[in-house]
C-alpha cells in the first residue's frame, strides 16, 4: 500500500490535545523519577506505562505512596500538567515513552529540560510552556474539577479549560513539524519512499560499482 505525502502528513498532523488532566507538581522532576533506571531493560516501550513515577508512587513493600498517578480521579487524563525543568537529568527516550504509555498525550508547564521536550515532540506529544500564574491557574482548576477537559491549541497556541483561557509557547520549528505531521519520522521517510529507491539506483555499491 502506498501513501501520498499529504496523506502521510493529515494521519500524522497534531494540532490540538484535549483531555481531562493530572497534575504532578514539583520543580527539577527528573527522567529517573519519570521511569527509574531498572525498568528500562525491555526489548519495546510498550509495558513501561505501569512504571511511571514508580518510585514516587510505591513504597519497597508494594503499598502506595500520595501521588496524583495513584489517584483514581485522574485515570485516564491525557495532559499532564507540570512546574519548572521538567524532564531533567539523563536524556532518556524512556521517560517520555513510559508517560505516553500511561495516556499521556500532551504536557504543559513551566518549563522543560530541552531533549525531553525534543523527545516528547518526536513521540507527536506535545510539551508547551505556560507563565508561571498560568500554570498555577490550570493546576487549581483541575485539581478542583478532575472530570474536566483541558484543551491545549498549537494553532491558537492557547490553553483552555472552564471559562478562562492562557497563552502557550513553544518552539516555532517543533510547532510546525507537529501541525504539519513532520515530527513523524517514519512517516516522513515513506513519504520520500520513491526518492530513496533512486538515490540507492545511483550508490555504486548498490550498483556493483558499476
Amino acid at each position: 500500500m502506498s501513501f501520498t505525502l499529504n496523506e502521510l502528513l493529515d494521519d500524522s498532523s497534531i494540532r490540538s490535545v484535549s483531555g481531562r488532566a493530572i497534575p504532578v507538581p514539583g520543580n527539577d522532576i527528573d527522567t529517573d523519577r519519570i521511569i527509574p533506571a531498572r525498568f528500562m531493560k525491555c526489548v519495546t516501550f510498550d509495558q513501561l506505562g505501569q512504571y511511571a513515577f514508580y518510585d514516587a508512587r510505591f513504597n519497597e513493600n508494594g503499598s502506595k505512596k500520595e501521588h496524583s498517578f495513584n489517584e483514581e480521579k485522574y485515570r485516564g487524563a491525557a495532559v499532564m500538567v507540570v512546574n519548572s525543568n521538567f524532564g531533567c537529568g539523563s536524556s532518556r527516550e524512556h521517560a517520555p515513552q513510559a508517560l505516553k504509555r500511561w495516556g499521556i498525550k500532551a504536557i504543559i508547564g513551566e518549563s522543560f529540560a530541552e531533549i525531553f521536550a525534543d523527545n516528547c515532540a518526536s513521540l507527536g506529544m506535545p510539551a508547551v510552556t505556560a507563565r508561571k500564574e498560568d500554570v498555577e491557574k490550570i493546576t487549581a482548576f483541575v485539581k478542583n474539577n478532575p472530570s474536566r477537559e483541558v484543551i491545549i491549541d498549537l494553532e491558537k497556541m492557547e490553553a483552555s479549560c472552564g471559562d478562562f483561557k492562557v497563552s502557550i509557547f513553544q518552539p516555532e520549528q517543533t510547532r510546525n513539524a507537529l501541525i504539519r505531521g513532520a515530527w513523524d519520522s517514519t512517516a516522513e521517510l515513506l513519504s520520500a519512499a520513491n526518492d530513496i529507491k533512486e538515490t540507492a539506483k545511483r550508490l555504486p555499491y548498490q550498483n556493483g560499482f558499476k
